[in-house]
């Protein structure tokens, strides 16, 4: 059976401004990380970490949107992992890039193996990171465990492709019922991570190893098939103001302070598993529910969905530098953020420059050749 491209369906614009709302808030949050001292306690944009678990949930919606009516039509297995390899795969290769042309400069106590790397070590996991297969902590070239030490965020898309495979080859036969049943086991493995969890905080995910790996698993299963099945079970009607309402609720949950404090921990991990399972399917309704009104409306959604992938995947390599310089001199937040804000400037400038010059071409140049 040969693969047609399927007929494009409306597109839900304020759903793509929301992920890049989230971008930013990441970029953000990663900023602000560098003066944490280790500690998320006292943060500010306290909880920006859960924008991935937000994209989990957005990436099950909006693929089930996609697909969920297409299968045995007008799209097979093999059509479709070649759309998310089009999609998605050219930005990591460019990620990884940014990260080994970056990786020099970030050397630091903070990441104690940079000193000692090779350029060939170097190179070698650059090309590993092209595959997006990840590395052991053997093979940890920064000093921080990470499976894509070049560019730590690659461990979302790792487990992206984990979540369209187990969609493709079997989630998408499910039953609604047996949609339920997964989504409410998920649930429950959640909250019973997050309240138990030392850090009292769903972050992590991002190493080879056990811990991480569950960590990883556990952020990935509920969000992403929660939002296939709000998919298929929501009846989203016109919602008046729905980018406003759910970008300022995204904005808030993501800013929000911690919670409990270190007496609580408990309490701020149920703020967490809360949101994920109660806000973020709300946003979503309210954004899929909203329509793009005006000509300034839409060309700010526009460009907010245009970067809200390139700037996720290419941001963490300036991350290391500023959080190297920021250790390294001892800089206070007050006297670094000028530094800061031209950080998260440069980010999105880079993210629009890759996507224009470089991830759309390529991705045309792909579509043709592979259809």
């Amino acid at each position: 059976m040969s693969t047609v491209v399927p007929v494009a369906k409306p597109h839900y614009l304020i759903l793509d401004a929301l992920r890049g709302v989230a971008a930013i808030m990441v970029v953000t949050f990663h900023i602000l990380e560098a003066h944490a001292g280790g500690s998320h306690l006292n943060q500010i944009i306290n909880h920006g970490y859960l924008a991935v678990d937000f994209f989990f949930m957005l990436s099950g919606f909006v693929i089930g949107y996609a697909y969920d009516d297409r299968w045995g039509k007008t799209v097979t297995a093999k059509g479709f992992f070649k759309r998310r390899l089009i999609r998605l795969q050219p930005m990591v290769v460019m990620g990884m890039i940014i990260g080994a042309i970056g990786f020099y400069f970030g050397e630091s106590n903070l990441f104690p193996f940079i000193a000692g790397v090779s350029v060939w070590q170097m190179l070698l996991i650059m090309l590993i990171g092209f595959t997006l297969i990840p590395v052991p902590p053997s093979m940890d070239i920064r000093g921080w465990d990470e499976m894509h030490p070049l560019n730590g965020p690659g461990w979302s898309l790792f487990f992206e492709y984990i979540a369209n495979i187990l969609y493709a080859l079997f989630v998408r036969k499910f039953s609604k019922t047996a949609l339920w049943i997964l989504v409410i086991v998920s649930g429950i493995a959640l909250i019973h991570f997050a309240v138990t969890s030392e850090s009292g905080d769903v972050i992590g995910g991002w190493s080879v190893t056990l811990p991480q790996l569950r960590i990883g698993f556990t952020r990935l299963m509920y969000p992403f098939f929660a939002g296939l099945l709000l998919c298929r079970m929501a009846k989203i009607p016109l919602i008046k103001n729905a980018f406003l309402w759910s970008a300022a609720l995204l904005a808030a949950v993501l800013a929000f302070p911690r919670v409990g404090g270190a007496e609580h921990l408990w309490l701020n991990g149920l703020y967490d598993s809360l949101t994920i399972i109660f806000v973020f399917p709300l946003i979503i309704y309210l954004g899929a529910g909203g329509t793009v009104s005006n000509n300034k409306t839409y060309k700010i959604s526009k460009f907010l969905g245009d970067i809200s992938y390139p700037i996720y995947i290419t941001h963490y390599p300036l991350i290391y530098i500023y959080t190297a310089w920021v250790a390294n001199k001892n800089v206070s937040l007050n006297e670094a953020y000028p530094v800061g804000v031209l950080v998260l400037m440069l980010s999105i400038a880079i993210a629009y420059a890759c996507l224009k010059f470089y991830d759309e071409p390529i991705r045309n140049w792909l579509a043709k050749k592979v259809a």
